[in-house]
C-alpha cells in the first residue's frame, strides 16, 4: 500500500511549531504576525501598507498595556526588525501567506512560509500564537492529485506546507494507434478487416478502463490509510476527467475538480498551484454558503451579526463556525479569530464580496440558539 511521505518542509513546521508552543511565558513578550501573501496583496505592494498600518495600532496599543519600561523597549525593537524585514521584497517566500514570530529577549526570529493565513493579523503576547498553524495542517489535510492517462499514472500528495510525489503506476497496454494487423480473410474482405480493426480498438479501451480501475482502487486505498481531504483529477483532453467515473462512492464529495495538465510533463510546483487553485474556489463556495446561513439563521436565532453580538456568543461558548471578514481593520476581530482557534471552533474568514456583504465584520453560526 502507497503510504503519504512527511515532507522535509512538513517537519521542519511541525518542528518549529514544537518549539514555540513550548516557551513558556517569562519576562518577556512575543510579537506573532500572520500575513496573506497573495497575488492581490502583493500588487503594488500591498502587503507592505498592511502590516505597516497594523503595527502603527499595535505600537499604539501598547501604551495601554500593563509592561515595563523594557518589554516595551524590547517590543518596539521587534516590530521595527519585522517592519524591515517585509521593506525587503526579495526576503517573501513564494507561498502564499507567512507567519514571522519575534522576541530578542528569547534570540527568536521565525520565519515560516505558509500556503494561505485566515487573514492579516498582529498581536503581542506573553507566548507565541501557532494556535492557526496547528488549525492549518488539521484543516489542510492531504489533497491527492492524480494525472491520468491511459497507460499511466501519476499521484502527488499536496499538504499545507509542500507537494510530494508517490510511486506512479503503469499499465500493460496495447500499443495505441492505426490498426496494422494482417486480415485473416481473402484479400479485399471489408468485413474480416473492420472486424479485425474492431478488435483492436475495443481491447484498447478495454485495457484503458481496467487501468482507471486500477488506479480507483490505489485512491480509495490511500484513503482508507490517511483520509483526504481533497481529491484532484488531472489530464489532456478527454482523458482528464476519465478517471471520475470509476471513483468509489465514498470519494465522489471530496473532488474539488478537474485540471489540464500533462501527465508526463508536469511538475510538482505546477501541481500544488493547481490544487491550491481549486482548493481555493472551494472555499469561495464555502465563503458564499456560511454568510447565507448566517442570514437566514439571524431570524431564527441559530446565528448572530455583527462584532459585539458575535464577541459575547464567542465568551459564552456558543460559537461554532466563527465567519469574520478579512478585509475590516477592526483588530476585535484578530482577537475573536485567536479566542476561536483557542474553543477549536471553525474558523472562516470571508472574501467573497457577495459574502462580505451579509457579514457586520463578524458573524457566528451557533451550537445552540439564542
Amino acid at each position: 500500500m502507497t503510504a503519504l511521505p512527511v515532507s522535509a518542509s512538513e517537519s521542519a513546521v511541525r518542528g518549529a511549531v514544537e518549539r514555540l508552543a513550548g516557551l513558556q511565558p517569562g519576562p518577556f513578550q512575543v510579537v506573532s504576525c500572520y500575513l496573506k501573501l497573495e497575488p492581490r496583496d502583493k500588487a503594488r505592494a500591498k502587503y507592505l501598507i498592511k502590516i505597516k498600518n497594523r503595527i502603527k495600532q499595535v505600537a499604539s496599543d501598547l501604551g495601554r498595556r500593563p509592561l515595563d519600561h523594557a518589554q516595551r523597549e524590547s517590543v518596539a525593537a521587534d516590530l521595527d526588525r519585522l517592519r524591515r524585514y517585509f521593506e525587503e521584497p526579495s526576503r517573501l517566500p513564494s507561498a502564499r501567506g507567512i507567519a514571522l514570530f519575534a522576541c530578542g529577549a528569547l534570540d527568536l526570529f521565525e520565519v515560516l512560509p505558509l500556503p494561505q493565513v485566515h487573514r492579516s493579523r498582529l498581536a503581542v503576547a506573553p507566548v507565541p500564537l501557532v494556535r492557526e498553524l496547528v488549525a492549518l495542517e488539521e484543516e489542510f489535510g492531504t489533497i491527492l492529485v492524480v494525472a491520468c492517462d491511459r497507460t499511466s499514472a501519476r499521484l502527488f500528495a499536496v499538504t499545507a506546507y509542500d507537494v510530494a510525489e508517490l510511486p506512479s503506476l503503469t499499465a500493460l497496454a496495447t500499443r495505441s494507434g492505426k490498426f496494422h494487423g494482417e486480415r485473416q480473410a481473402r484479400k479485399g474482405s471489408v468485413l474480416a478487416g473492420g472486424f479485425g480493426e474492431h478488435s483492436h480498438h475495443m481491447r484498447i479501451r478495454e485495457e484503458k478502463q481496467r487501468h482507471y480501475a486500477q488506479v480507483a482502487d490505489l485512491i480509495f486505498q490511500i484513503h482508507t490509510q490517511r483520509p483526504l481531504a481533497g481529491l484532484v483529477a488531472a489530464g489532456i483532453g478527454v482523458d482528464a476527467a476519465a478517471l471520475l467515473p470509476h471513483l468509489h462512492t465514498y470519494l465522489h464529495d471530496l473532488v474539488l475538480g478537474v485540471v489540464r495538465l500533462n501527465p508526463k510533463r508536469v511538475a510538482a510546483a505546477e501541481v500544488r498551484e493547481a490544487a491550491l487553485a481549486l482548493r481555493e474556489e472551494r472555499e469561495r463556495a464555502w465563503e458564499r454558503a456560511h454568510a447565507e446561513a448566517v442570514r437566514d439563521g439571524v431570524g431564527s436565532g441559530w446565528a448572530v451579526n455583527g462584532i459585539d453580538a458575535t464577541l459575547k456568543a464567542l465568551e459564552r461558548g456558543q460559537v461554532r463556525t466563527l465567519v469574520a471578514d478579512g478585509r475590516d481593520d477592526d483588530l476585535r476581530i484578530d482577537d475573536a479569530i485567536e479566542e476561536a482557534l483557542a474553543q477549536r471552533v471553525q474558523v472562516d474568514v470571508v472574501y467573497d464580496e457577495r459574502a462580505r456583504r451579509v457579514v457586520d465584520g463578524l458573524a457566528g453560526l451557533l451550537r445552540f440558539r439564542r
